[in-house]
C-alpha cells in the first residue's frame, strides 16, 4: 500500500508541476468568480491525487490529466445548475462594486478577456471543454483521446466554435459603439 501512495504521490507532482497552470486557466474557463474558481481548482487538485492511484499508464499523463480535470470541471457546472434551478443563490453570483481601474491598457486587455471568456462560459460543457483544451495548445487528436470524440469532429467543433466566437465577439464591438 505505501507504495502506490508513494507512487501516488509522485505522479501528482509531476502533473501538478507540469499541468498546474494549465488547470488554473481550465479553472477560469469554467469558473468566472475568483472564489468559485480556486473552490474549482481544489476540487480538480483532489480528484487529480485520488484518480492517480488507478492511473495505469494506458494514457499520457497528460491525457489523464486534463481528462480528470474536465470531468471534474463539468461536473461542478452541472452541481451549480442544479443549484440554480432549485432557486439557490451562490454569493459568488452577485456582482461586487466596480474596483478602481488600473492602467487603460490593462483594463482594455482583461475586458477584452473577460467578454471571451464570458462567450466561452455561454457554450455547452462539450464545447468549452474542446475550446479550452485548445487554447491550451492541444491538438485536435489529444483534445479527442480527452473528450472521446473523434479528431475529425475535434477539429470540426473548434472551426464552428471560433467562427461563433468571432462573430459575437464581433457583433459585441459593434454594439459598443
Amino acid at each position: 500500500m505505501p507504495a502506490e501512495r508513494t507512487t501516488q504521490d509522485r505522479l501528482y507532482d509531476e502533473a501538478a508541476g507540469t499541468y498546474g497552470a494549465a488547470l488554473g486557466r481550465l479553472a477560469r474557463g469554467y469558473e468566472v468568480h475568483p472564489d468559485a474558481r480556486r473552490d474549482l481548482l481544489q476540487e480538480i487538485h483532489l480528484a487529480l491525487w485520488r484518480s492517480l492511484a488507478g492511473y495505469d499508464g494506458r494514457c499520457s499523463l497528460r491525457t489523464w490529466v486534463y481528462r480528470v480535470a474536465h470531468n471534474t470541471a463539468a461536473s461542478h457546472v452541472m452541481r451549480q445548475r442544479r443549484a440554480r434551478l432549485h432557486g439557490l443563490v451562490n454569493l459568488d453570483d452577485i456582482e461586487d462594486l466596480p474596483e478602481a481601474a488600473d492602467a487603460e491598457r490593462a483594463a482594455d486587455r482583461r475586458l477584452t478577456w473577460e467578454r471571451m471568456m464570458a462567450l466561452v462560459h455561454r457554450l455547452h460543457t462539450i464545447d468549452r471543454q474542446v475550446i479550452l483544451s485548445y487554447l491550451e495548445g492541444l491538438d485536435a487528436a489529444s483534445i479527442a483521446e480527452i473528450t472521446g470524440l473523434s479528431p475529425g469532429s475535434v477539429a470540426t467543433r473548434i472551426h464552428r466554435i471560433k467562427h461563433v466566437l468571432a462573430a459575437h465577439f464581433q457583433e459585441g464591438s459593434r454594439n459598443d459603439r
